[in-house]
């Protein structure tokens, strides 16, 4: 069976975006680009909401044609188009890019998306990302921790949810001092 992961980075004091949704503070660079599109070229899909898909989209589709794109950059260009979206939102029509528009976290159609084949699903956005947490539906956790304290802004834990046990699989700690996390449920 396939698992929700949530992969995110965020600051050192817990935020996945400044006040204002910004994310200007991460720091990927060459290294860490290259090990996200590892990562992510063996997931099966990535579960996004609107916002994080308009971001997305707005930017990916053509990066690889920038003759200035790095080789990570313009690879993950080709890796994100290609890639299976399930995007959850109530109000966008159209999704392109090989997605679909999913309306409502439905734990029950969250379970039979993980039953289907194919690789690991990445759920991403903070506020997609609060609804799995609130449902209890994330399985593992790849969270990268950026080596900067931003002050405020939206936490990758809102406050309100019961102890959730986990395992660490492991760390690593990039060249620009990055520290990825990864947890399992047990």
């Amino acid at each position: 069976m396939r698992k929700i992961i949530l992969m995110m980075s965020m600051s050192l004091d817990g935020f996945i975006e400044g006040p204002e949704r910004q994310i200007d503070w991460h720091l990927v660079d060459d290294e860490l680009h290259r090990h996200f599109n590892d990562e992510i070229r063996r997931l099966g899909g990535f579960l996004t909401g609107r916002v994080t898909y308009e971001l997305m989209a707005g930017f990916w589709p053509t990066a690889d044609a920038d003759p200035a794109a790095s080789g990570p950059v313009a690879e993950f260009a080709g890796i994100w188009r290609d890639m299976p979206k399930y995007v959850y939102s109530r109000t966008l029509r159209r999704a392109d890019w090989n997605s679909t528009i999913v309306r409502d976290v439905v734990p029950a159609e969250v379970a039979a998306l993980k039953s289907a084949p194919g690789g690991d699903l990445s759920v991403g956005g903070a506020d997609l990302a609060a609804a799995f947490l609130r449902h209890d539906l994330v399985d593992a956790y790849r969270i990268y921790v950026h080596p900067v304290r931003i002050g405020g802004g939206t936490p990758l834990f809102p406050p309100g949810y019961a102890p959730t046990p986990l395992r660490l699989e492991g760390t690593r700690t990039f060249g620009n001092g990055v520290v990825q996390l990864r947890y399992e449920r047990p």
